[in-house]
């Protein structure tokens, strides 16, 4: 079980670290502004959900560190010492994959797999 009081310490840390607001942040991971609110305030705990939004939108919260305090936070040295965000990749899409997307397809979502099993997912 998770501390509330811990996780809204952190959750606001990750608030501050990225000079988001509480609504401009419930926009970038997908939830309603009174969402944010709750959890700040201690009303409501944290869904499975809401936690995996953060992680999707933010890949440098550590999940460990998000729900515990154990890890670090951000996740890597390079982006404490530049304190920026980086774009995703542009995916490298051949002729096949783009006469698909043209019928009226639209990307949902990217995931890339890397060699040592871990993944990345590009929500769009």
């Amino acid at each position: 079980m998770i501390n509330t009081e811990a996780f809204t310490k952190r959750l606001q840390q990750v608030i501050d670290y990225y000079g988001e607001t509480a609504s401009s942040f419930a926009e970038k991971i997908g939830v309603q502004r009174s969402s944010i609110s709750h959890i700040l305030s201690g009303r409501n705990k944290p869904s499975l959900e809401f936690v995996l939004k953060i992680l999707s939108a933010y890949p440098e919260v550590e999940l460990y560190w998000l729900l515990n305090g154990k890890g670090e936070f951000p996740s890597t040295k390079e982006t404490m010492e530049s304190n920026t965000i980086t774009a995703p990749p542009s995916p490298i899409i051949d002729d096949k994959m783009a006469s698909e997307i043209k019928k009226d397809h639209s990307i949902e979502r990217i995931v890339i797999f890397y060699s040592d099993g871990s993944f990345k997912s590009f929500q769009n």
